[in-house]
């Protein structure tokens, strides 16, 4: 499966960027609602450690994920829930553990039936669903520290499946938020790293959305406001969608404001 081989990469880029790192970067504090390399690195351990998890049957997802199912249903925040599970986990050996743990689950999927279904929080999901959420939430969770970082970080055309993941949940964004879904879904037209056009969808003059994959990405992930980004809608569903896009499972997320998710000029390091 393509797609495991592609979040292995994406984890492994995600990991050099960080290797050459003081110790103290692990403390610092990224744009994301000022969550901390830590929390960053732990949430993507965690979550990766659940989709291993899911992957063993659903017997063993429960066991490691029911009661903090409730807790989140409760009103518990997320980072808590990762906080117990790492035990003080932190620093140098969590990105030692996150990075074993991710090589396991991208091996563990590189031989599963894609089609096999999975349970997860809320309804359940093919492998090869998982292991492209897996990708999406490295990708764009690792967006916050290249951008602590300062550093322009090498895209490929991997970015594909996330550009497709964003397409696809064209109307989750809609339902997450108990709105009714559009009946015709925009065409959309992206630019791939390498140059390759990417099409979706009915063509169409008036519903649209052409742009960069990688800057369509950051807009379905909810890195970028659709302000900070050159991609282009038409009026309508198309400027609709991409003003409330959301790629990933949860409740309602607003995107960030304009103007306050960027790449660091005054970089901590010249990594």
């Amino acid at each position: 499966m393509k797609q495991a081989q592609d979040f292995h990469e994406e984890q492994e880029v995600l990991a050099a960027v960080l290797n050459g790192q003081p110790d103290t970067i692990f403390d610092a504090r990224t744009q994301f609602k000022g969550w901390t390399v830590n929390d960053v690195l732990g949430h993507l351990h965690f979550f990766n450690a659940v989709a291993e998890a899911a992957l063993s049957g659903a017997e063993a997802f429960d066991a490691m994920v029911g009661p903090k199912i409730m807790d989140l249903a409760a009103g518990g925040q997320i980072l808590e829930m990762q906080y117990a599970w790492l035990d003080g986990l932190s620093g140098r050996a969590l990105f030692a553990e996150w990075r074993e743990g991710a090589g396991r689950l991208a091996a563990a999927c590189t031989t599963a039936n894609p089609k096999a279904r999975i349970k997860w929080f809320g309804p359940g999901m093919s492998v090869l669903s998982a292991i492209t959420a897996r990708q999406m939430e490295t990708w764009a969770h690792g967006q916050e520290i290249f951008d602590l970082l300062g550093v322009q970080r090498k895209e490929t055309d991997r970015i594909r499946n996330i550009a497709h993941l964003g397409v696809a949940t064209f109307g989750w964004s809609y339902q997450v938020r108990g709105l009714a879904v559009p009946t015709s879904p925009p065409y959309v037209v992206l630019t791939a790293p390498s140059g390759d056009i990417w099409r979706w969808n009915e063509p169409q003059d008036t519903n649209r959305v052409e742009g960069s994959a990688v800057e369509f990405a950051q807009v379905v992930t909810q890195v970028r406001n659709l302000a900070d980004t050159q991609v282009r809608t038409t009026h309508g569903t198309a400027h609709a969608w991409m003003l409330q896009a959301q790629c990933f499972a949860g409740p309602p997320a607003t995107p960030p404001a304009p103007g306050s998710r960027f790449r660091n000029p005054d970089a901590l390091s010249p990594s």
